[in-house]
């Protein structure tokens, strides 16, 4: 039979030091564990509700420069997108389909007008017929000129033969060989020749006059009919419908060998050189914008800066559209009619007391927050002053180095103390 080792136990007794220390311990613990309870029992008389610190957002009150933007939405338009109309009503022969590129001067659509075409034929004939008229009137006035003139020549002549015969006739009639009457009829011959020079001369230098008038007459009648055949040639040529910039065709209003009247529209022509930006803003920042105001054009990842150059003043679905134009080179890649957000830069407030927006701005009109105190959450009046998107401009109820409960105080109820568990 096989023995235990009972035999070989030994009881031993505490030492009574470590007994003390042991018990001290044990009552060091307790005491730590109940003035624990304690302030967590106080903590939660004090306060409303608990929330875990990892639902909330909280922010520290601070100071700096608030920059005062609105973020808002638009669209790449082209600065210059011209719609071309028919000038005549006809026929449309289409040159180009939606979407072509094009260069300036070239053909997109040709226009049959036969009223046009006929109107240009009138006002040509009557062109040449005119040219015809001036080219004869020159030949009519040169041929009076030369009658007037050759009158002119052919009394002077009868002027001068009165003078020599008169000269004759004085040189004997001192020696009494010719009659006395006749000596005074070669001078009155000589006096009736010198008039009739004298008329005829005058009589040349009016019918030049009068002739170089009736060619002006013509002439001017010519260059009347010139304008009006140039304006009826405009008009046939501006059936040919070009392109005024280069660009690329965004829409077509008429099918092709479509009949349309006079003024209806043919097509829109994009220029892709010359974009902005279209922004629909809110009214309710209508009041704040002003001409060559900041903005920034978020493009994808990249940032361009523009400058607002119009604002629409008529309100549309609470919205109001405004252009922004690029400022410097214009951002490559961009697309007719792209989706983008802009920030307008409405106003910057230097050295203010501040803190990160967060949903505790449109809770309650923005008259509480819930200021962080030892872990309460106390609910605090306050005065909002400017807002941006990244920020909230704090008049009183706050001060620097403060923190607030900026996000997570939907669950909160108004109560007036929020106990944060960590």
């Amino acid at each position: 039979m096989i023995r235990d080792t009972s035999a070989q136990d030994t009881v031993l007794t505490p030492h009574p030091a470590r007994l003390l220390k042991k018990r001290a311990l044990w009552i060091g613990a307790a005491i730590v564990l109940v003035t624990a309870s304690a302030l967590l029992l106080s903590a939660w008389r004090g306060s409303d509700h608990a929330v875990n610190a990892a639902r909330l957002r909280i922010a520290e009150v601070g100071r700096g420069t608030l920059v005062r933007d609105a973020a808002v939405n638009g669209r790449i338009v082209a600065a210059v997108s011209p719609t071309l109309f028919a000038t005549a009503p006809g026929t449309v022969t289409l040159k180009v389909q939606a979407g072509d590129t094009v260069k300036k001067g070239d053909v997109l659509a040709q226009v049959d007008s036969p009223d046009l075409a006929d109107a240009l034929k009138r006002e040509q004939s009557t062109y040449e017929q005119l040219q015809a008229e001036v080219a004869r009137q020159d030949i009519l006035a040169k041929k009076q000129k030369l009658l007037a003139q050759r009158e002119a020549d052919v009394a002077e002549i009868e002027r001068l033969s009165a003078q020599r015969t008169l000269e004759r006739y004085q040189g004997v009639a001192n020696e009494g060989i010719i009659a006395k009457i006749d000596f005074q009829k070669a001078k009155d011959a000589l006096k009736s020749a010198e008039i009739r020079a004298s008329h005829a001369a005058a009589a040349a230098t009016l019918e030049k006059d009068d002739v170089a008038l009736e060619l002006k007459t013509k002439i001017n009648q010519l260059e009347r009919q010139k304008l009006a055949l140039a304006n009826a040639q405009r008009r046939v040529d501006e059936l040919t419908v070009r392109a005024p910039v280069d660009g690329f065709i965004g829409t077509l209003n008429v099918q092709n060998r479509a009949v349309v009247p006079a003024n209806s529209p043919l097509m829109t022509l994009v220029d892709l050189s010359r974009l902005e930006v279209e922004l629909e803003v809110p009214e309710t920042y209508v009041s704040d914008l002003g001409l060559g105001m900041n903005v920034e054009v978020m493009i994808g990842d990249t940032k361009a800066k523009a400058k607002l150059s119009a604002l629409s003043p008529e309100v549309v679905k609470n919205q109001v559209l405004a252009r922004a134009r690029f400022e410097g080179a214009q951002p490559s890649g961009l697309r007719q009619s792209q989706r983008v957000t802009a920030r307008l830069l409405i106003e910057e407030k230097p050295n203010v007391v501040m803190v990160a927006r967060g949903p505790f701005v449109e809770s309650e009109g923005g008259r509480f927050a819930y200021v962080v105190q030892d872990g309460i959450a106390v609910r605090t009046p306050v005065k909002l002053g400017a807002t941006s998107i990244n920020a909230v401009e704090i008049l009183s109820g706050a001060k620097p180095g403060d923190k607030i409960v900026v996000a997570g105080t939907d669950t909160f109820e108004n109560a007036a103390r929020v106990s944060i568990n960590k």
